[in-house]
């Protein structure tokens, strides 16, 4: 072949190389790929890594734009991850495509509260009751709302509720003791402090507030309620101060109880060792004495 026509004929030859294949996924690979990243997404959200699960359920509805799913998943972990802004923006894109699902309503309660609305709160969570009226957490949300809206019959009964659901749900029999040393009934409150420690000895809150409890009650009681005070401390000195006792909901009659108990002589060091431990031991006035 002449030397010309070889050249010609490599010059007319198509240029493979640069021209680089493109694959362009259609419909259902594009589901299958927005459904992997959601399970990934929900697989970080249970491992605790909230800002990581965002990231990726924000990749899920970008590929499944009409799945209210995807936008509850980020919701939950923007939730998590103090994005409330954007969360309440995923939520209301949930709510519009599918607005029946109870768990966009749970989820938009639990903003509420978080945003300092427990009114609002309110009527979101019991919309979502009316369409699943066994979620032990919304009734454990419904409960803290009513708490916070000075309504304790309305929060012990939405609490007794979420444990009637969850046997084990340690935080509602913890929150009914709260409402019950309230009304006066300390040693029903200290009962349920006592069911709580059988199935979680370690939690902190119920310690102290059981100290607190059993302290109140006479000179015999006294014992046991320093050691667990001192233990409860231990574990997290933040409840030191009453501050932090306050955004725990603990009302004025149990903060009184606590105060008079971290007051004991025997509990100084322990009480030393917590103010400086606390996360807020910049303001003096927040020290426990």
């Amino acid at each position: 072949m002449p030397l010309g026509i070889g050249l010609w004929a490599a010059q007319m030859a198509p240029a493979r190389a640069l021209v680089p294949y493109v694959f362009v996924p259609q419909s259902p690979e594009l589901a299958g790929a927005g459904l992997g990243i959601a399970q990934a997404a929900g697989r970080l959200l249970r491992l605790g890594q909230a800002e990581d699960a965002a990231r990726l359920a924000a990749l899920t509805v970008q590929l499944l734009p009409q799945d209210p799913r995807g936008w509850l998943l980020l919701a939950e972990a923007q939730l998590r991850s103090n994005q409330l802004d954007e969360a309440a923006a995923a939520l209301a894109r949930a709510k519009e495509l599918d607005p029946r699902n109870p768990g966009i309503w749970f989820a938009q309660g639990s903003l509420a509260l978080r945003n300092g609305e427990p009114q609002q709160a309110v009527g979101l969570l019991q919309q979502g009751i009316q369409l699943d009226g066994r979620n032990a957490g919304a009734y454990f949300d419904l409960g803290n709302a009513h708490l916070l809206l000075g309504d304790s019959g309305a929060a012990l009964s939405a609490f007794e509720r979420a444990s009637g659901l969850r046997k084990d749900f340690w935080e509602a029999i913890n929150n009914q003791g709260l409402v019950l040393y309230e009304q006066g009934r300390g040693k029903e409150a200290i009962d349920r402090w006592r069911r709580v420690l059988k199935i979680r000895p370690e939690a902190a809150e119920p310690s102290l507030a059981l100290a607190a409890g059993l302290y109140a009650s006479g000179p015999q009681q006294q014992a046991e309620a320093r050691q667990l005070a001192a233990q409860a401390l231990d574990d997290e000195p933040n409840y030191v101060l009453d501050s932090f006792q306050k955004e725990q909901l603990w009302g004025d009659r149990l903060r009184a109880s606590t105060r008079r108990l971290l007051e004991d002589p025997e509990l100084k060091s322990v009480v030393d060792r917590a103010n400086a431990n606390a996360e807020s031991n910049t303001d003096p006035e927040e020290s426990t004495p």
